[in-house]
């Protein structure tokens, strides 16, 4: 399976994809500063703000390794200028092949199995938020590719009072929290308008940190999770990194998802 995922360096991404790789899966990572090192992992640079650098990244027809249209990789030359040895942007070094073809004898360029989307800002910005998932939606809709969004909690319904969104409980969510909260309810009410793509969004519990992988957590839908032994409401980012990767191998067929930590007794 290859799987893409859109922020790639930030702290639930990249835990991701070492879960991915872990398994036997291959990568493309989208990032403005992507890393590079694993040979199961392919960098490419991508702003997710700019819609038709994501499109062209999810449809395969950004060369793997290269800068997509609107991000620029350190040590190289900006759009506009050309380096010395170089052929402008326009035109094609001979023996080469123009984006969005394919060379003879070489296999089509394909899309992702699956979209894992893990942006977050903070200070929050919703409006960014908003407008990178609608960019990743459209461009898998067309594809026919599904989407993970990695979310936020304040989506959830709060335990024992459903009709409390966690956004409006600080038992969860501080004040100082609150636009974060709200920008990722609006992020998963952008997943909830665009009905033409196959989406499913992954609210973490009230607290998510570095941690340690221990392969357990608990799995429930619109409604935020405790642990059983402290009642905390939490994950680690490499448990809630399985949880991704396990939603991606086996669908399962709600629309808004959480997991916490499971202990192990």
């Amino acid at each position: 399976m290859t799987i893409a995922v859109l922020g790639a360096t930030g702290m639930v991404g990249s835990r991701v994809i070492a879960e991915a790789v872990a398994r036997g899966h291959r990568v493309l990572a989208l990032s403005r500063r992507p890393g590079d090192g694993d040979p199961n992992v392919t960098p490419v640079a991508v702003d997710v703000g700019d819609p038709e650098a994501v499109r062209e990244a999810l449809a395969g027809t950004i060369a793997t390794g290269t800068v997509a249209t609107g991000a620029t990789a350190p040590g190289t030359v900006a759009t506009g200028a050309t380096a010395p040895g170089t052929v402008a942007t326009g035109a094609t070094a001979t023996g080469t092949t123009a984006p969005g073809t394919t060379a003879p004898g070489t296999t089509p360029p394909r899309p992702p199995d699956a979209v894992i989307l893990s942006v977050r800002t903070f200070p929050a910005d919703q409006e960014f938020l908003v407008g990178a998932t609608r960019t990743v939606l459209d461009a898998a809709a067309r594809l026919g590719t599904r989407v993970l969004v990695v979310g936020g909690a304040g989506a959830l319904r709060s335990p024992g009072d459903p009709d409390l969104p966690v956004v409006d409980n600080r038992a969860y969510v501080p004040d100082e929290y609150r636009a974060v909260a709200l920008a990722g309810t609006a992020q998963l009410r952008t997943c909830e308008a665009h009905a033409d793509a196959d989406w499913v969004y992954l609210s973490p519990p009230a607290e998510l940190e570095p941690g340690e992988r221990t392969g357990r957590y608990r799995r429930g839908t619109d409604t935020l999770l405790t642990a059983s032994d402290d009642g905390r409401s939490w994950i680690s980012a490499e448990d809630l990194a399985v949880a991704v990767v396990d939603e991606v191998e086996n669908p399962g067929t709600e629309r808004h998802i959480t997991a916490v930590h499971r202990p192990s007794t």
